[in-house]
């Protein structure tokens, strides 16, 4: 198990949509390292490509809240269905500092494999969908900063290019 680097702002691999895992042979030290990583910066939820690696995958633990009792793997998953609609503020562990008003589903239904490469497609709502759709738009190149209005851009407009520049090699 091991705390891995967190990509930011900028980094490529933020933006390149991911690629289902079909070689499970490390997924459980993948799965431990992702969380040590999660935990380590005080996430909530973390992509692969957050740490650099194109593997369609997710953890999360919102076992804080009275929602969920027990920290989550999605594999390969993707959204079949969504319904209704919520605005939050959002954070990112590859955005630090920053915080978006992101509109999302308040009703999903997702189709993944867990953590014991169980097959699901399950509903999920309120706090729950959202960092599920956060985390799913990592795996497909997509970033909270995608949603941001104009004046969200501007207001974080040095943070985003002083990331951007620790990505340039």
């Amino acid at each position: 198990m091991a705390v891995k680097k967190v990509v930011t702002f900028g980094h490529p691999a933020l933006r390149v949509p991911s690629k289902n895992i079909d070689n499970f042979n490390d997924i459980r030290e993948l799965i431990d390292d992702m969380f040590d990583t999660m935990y380590e910066f005080d996430g909530i939820g973390l992509a692969a490509n957050q740490i650099g690696l194109n593997k369609r995958i997710f953890v999360v633990d919102i076992s804080h809240t009275e929602e969920c009792d027990s920290p989550m793997v999605f594999i390969n998953g993707h959204i079949k269905k969504g319904e209704g609609s919520c605005v939050d503020s959002e954070g990112c562990l590859s955005l630090p500092e920053i915080r978006i008003n992101v509109e999302r589903y308040s009703s999903i239904t997702y189709q993944y494999l867990d953590h014991n490469l169980k097959a699901h497609t399950k509903e999920f709502n309120g706090f729950l969908a959202t960092v599920i759709q956060h985390e799913n738009d990592h795996l497909d190149g997509k970033l909270i900063t995608d949603y941001a209005t104009p004046a969200d851009l501007l207001k974080y407009d040095k943070a985003l290019k002083l990331m951007k520049s620790s990505n340039v090699k």
